[in-house]
């Protein structure tokens, strides 16, 4: 794992401020996952802002990416507003999740198509300006109705990556579609292939680009519980899991318990599609991704040159991790926190005192005791940690950029 993305972050109306997404998730939350780069120091953790839900009509966020990026003004409030953000809590990077510009059925304006790539440019010189370089991407979606909307070249040239959703392609909700209420799988090589064939079209390159995996399946109930293939119809969606609560959808382990409770159910792999889906309980219906799918897909991936690969979402995988230790290919098991617990390191310390200050940090080498004015900081930064004799008085020394404020 390369990357981490916290999914999601809100955004307060009038001060853009970056807020939790609801009551239910703690601010707390957010440091707890930049934590994560303690077990792997190569991590980067992004946070995600935006999704399916915080466009939804009828909301006081639905506005708000058009609010933002409509003024220059906007843009740039917004853009220091997330440095801000990922200095204190620690985040590498952000990606935008805008569901969807310019579409009219999510509350879009046909002028957030220039707007949005607007707003790209600034968070990128935002970024770029920022003492602590910030990643930057967007996600994009597979279908051409809302795809249309973005302009990817514009785009695409402030953006370090962009994260295809290939998945979600069908779901209950095509019984309003012209394709109509006929099961489906939620993933579909094929059509995964004629949405790349979008991007490609107007000049994005393979590796510009990860494509999306789903730890999760779409659920039906059949109409006629003798047509179970792909194409027969359904009622609507199939009955909510026991945990994720939702009908229409099964998490991973969801599914997963379902085919060791069951004795002899087995899956049916289309093999055209690359995606396998299972029929239970008569009439009901899922499709999903396994280990053999996911190596369709990959293979695919691999012989155009695609960027990387996008997880909807580490945590609907189940205990033993089968949906991840299927998708890489080999066995991935839990770290073992006991073992190696978050120490106070000179990085998390210094983690740590960006949150506390608002301040930018950055970890120097331990060194003997000798004098300070050896030590050379960046323009910008002073050093800290050291008594007035020019010696090391912690084993966290670390330089830290002067803002004026009395103290630093």
């Amino acid at each position: 794992l390369t990357h981490l993305n916290f999914a999601f972050a809100y955004i307060a109306p009038g001060s853009f401020d970056l807020i939790p997404m609801d009551d239910q998730t703690p601010e707390s939350l957010w440091k707890l996952s930049t934590d994560a780069k303690q077990y792997n120091p190569n991590l980067k953790v992004f946070v995600a802002i935006g999704g399916w839900t915080f466009s939804d009509n009828d909301t006081v966020t639905q506005p708000l990416f058009g609010e933002i990026a409509s003024t220059a003004a906007n843009r740039q409030k917004f853009a220091d507003n997330v440095v801000r953000f990922a200095n204190r809590y620690g985040f590498d990077g952000l990606d935008i999740d805008w569901e969807y510009p310019g579409a009219p059925d999510r509350g879009g304006k046909p002028e957030d198509t220039e707007n949005f790539t607007l707003l790209m440019k600034t968070l990128r010189q935002t970024f770029n300006g920022s003492p602590r370089q910030l990643g930057l991407t967007f996600t994009a979606p597979s279908s051409y109705w809302y795809l249309k909307w973005f302009d990817l070249p514009g785009l695409v040239k402030y953006a370090d990556w962009i994260n295809l959703m290939s998945y979600d392609l069908h779901g209950t909700w095509d019984r309003n579609n012209p394709i109509g209420a006929i099961v489906q799988g939620h993933t579909n090589l094929t059509e995964i292939q004629l949405a790349a064939q979008l991007l490609w079209r107007v000049g994005i390159k393979p590796e510009q680009v990860t494509i999306g995996f789903g730890f999760y399946g779409r659920s039906f109930e059949l109409s006629d519980p003798s047509c179970s293939k792909p194409g027969c119809r359904f009622k609507g969606g199939a009955r909510p899991g026991p945990c994720s609560d939702t009908s229409g959808v099964l998490q991973y382990y969801e599914i997963q318990a379902i085919l060791k409770q069951i004795p002899g159910l087995r899956p049916v792999h289309d093999e055209k599609a690359a995606v396998k889906y299972l029929v239970f309980d008569k009439n009901q219906w899922v499709s999903y991704d396994d280990a053999e799918t996911f190596e369709q897909k990959i293979a695919w991936a691999n012989s155009i040159g695609i960027g990387g690969s996008l997880i909807w979402a580490a945590d609907t995988d189940d205990d033993k991790f089968t949906a991840m230790s299927g998708l890489v290919g080999k066995q991935v098991s839990h770290v073992d926190v006991q073992q190696k617990s978050l120490l106070p390191t000179v990085a998390n310390v210094a983690a740590n005192l960006i949150g506390q200050i608002g301040q930018e940090c950055q970890v120097l080498k331990d060194h003997e005791c000798r004098p300070s004015r050896d030590l050379r900081c960046e323009k910008g930064f002073s050093l800290v940690g050291w008594d007035r004799d020019g010696c090391k008085v912690s084993r966290t020394s670390i330089q830290l950029k002067e803002t004026g404020n009395d103290g630093h």
